[in-house]
């Protein structure tokens, strides 16, 4: 039998553990990117980030974690990601609500323009208006006579103050002149399961959420919020056709990250959801939970971020439904 000398054993196992340990080192240096979904399961953002986080960790040769974050109308998690590094690996999968927010608060922990950066932009959505079957009515109007003859006596639920299903009900009771009781819970899950057990009288909710309930006996969708009708629900009238002329409400789609972010970091990010986004397995994940997807550059998506600020506060105005 031969025996290998010490010295030369001794190498091979120190070249082994430098081996191993570059490997082990390659491992832990792994980037890690989370992004931060600022209302529970079943909300928008929380369904759309599931769509393509495993894709775009590829792209970058990452591991994308999906993070919930709910609490005080997306605030919580927002604020978790205004203070998180500024280096492109923590971000948030915001909405309409990220902006309406900051017009319906006096105070939030973090500036809803100042404190982020737009990295990609994703699409839009609307919203879908349903009300409970055991109310008997088959159109909009016809609630809507319902609620008057009742002021006061109606609720609505939503993800939480400041979130879009609250802004967008909100808007609604105004155009229509409704006096309706808010009800403000922790994600739209809650809000539709309120819906479904007949404890509030509307649910104004993303189309993700309200797409399910097509074909349930216990909900019956009444109209949908935005301009034009939803691709997704062509038979379902817009709000305005259903009788409330001039209203109309959907939200864009999009991450940000913390203010600060490296532009190069940015535009890395940006390229790599674009590339996602261009994927047709992608894109009918998106369509079949209601999202139109659509791309920008960064700086694109950062002007467009600047017009809907300004949109906002004209949302929060006509709903009259600012909170200090």
């Amino acid at each position: 039998m031969r025996f290998i000398p010490f010295t030369l054993r001794g190498a091979a196992v120190l070249a082994v553990s430098a081996a191993l340990g570059l490997a082990s080192a390659a491992v832990q240096a792994e980037r890690v990117i989370r992004i931060v979904v600022p209302f529970g399961p079943g909300a928008t953002q929380d369904t759309v980030a599931r769509t393509f986080s495993q894709e775009l960790g590829q792209a970058l040769g990452a591991t994308v974690v999906v993070e919930n974050r709910a609490g005080a109308g997306g605030s919580v998690g927002t604020a978790q990601v205004a203070r998180s590094a500024p280096d492109g690996n923590t971000l948030v999968l915001a909405a309409a609500s990220h902006h309406l927010s900051g017009h319906l608060y006096s105070k939030l922990p973090y500036d809803p323009v100042k404190d982020f950066v737009g990295v990609a932009y994703l699409g839009r959505t609307g919203y879908v208006v349903g009300v409970p079957a055991s109310l008997g009515v088959d159109s909009l109007q016809a609630w809507i006579a319902q609620a008057k003859a009742r002021p006061g006596a109606f609720n609505y639920a939503s993800a939480g103050n400041g979130s879009a299903s609250h802004l967008a009900t909100a808007l609604l009771a105004a155009k229509a002149g409704l006096d309706l009781q808010h009800i403000p819970l922790k994600s739209t899950g809650d809000a539709t399961t309120e819906l479904l057990a007949g404890r509030v009288q509307v649910v104004t909710g993303a189309s993700i959420a309200m797409l399910a309930f097509k074909e349930d006996a216990r909900v019956t969708l009444l109209a949908y919020s935005g301009q034009s009708r939803s691709r997704f629900l062509p038979d379902l009238p817009t709000v305005a056709e259903a009788g409330v002329p001039g209203y109309a409400f959907d939200s864009w789609l999009g991450l940000l990250a913390p203010a600060g972010t490296p532009p190069a970091e940015i535009d890395k990010l940006n390229k790599a959801v674009n590339q996602v986004l261009a994927n047709p397995v992608v894109q009918e994940r998106l369509a079949r939970v209601g999202v139109e997807a659509a791309t920008e550059s960064a700086q694109g998506f950062q002007a467009l971020l600047k017009d809907d600020w300004t949109l906002s506060g004209e949302v929060v105005q006509a709903a009259g439904g600012r909170i200090d």
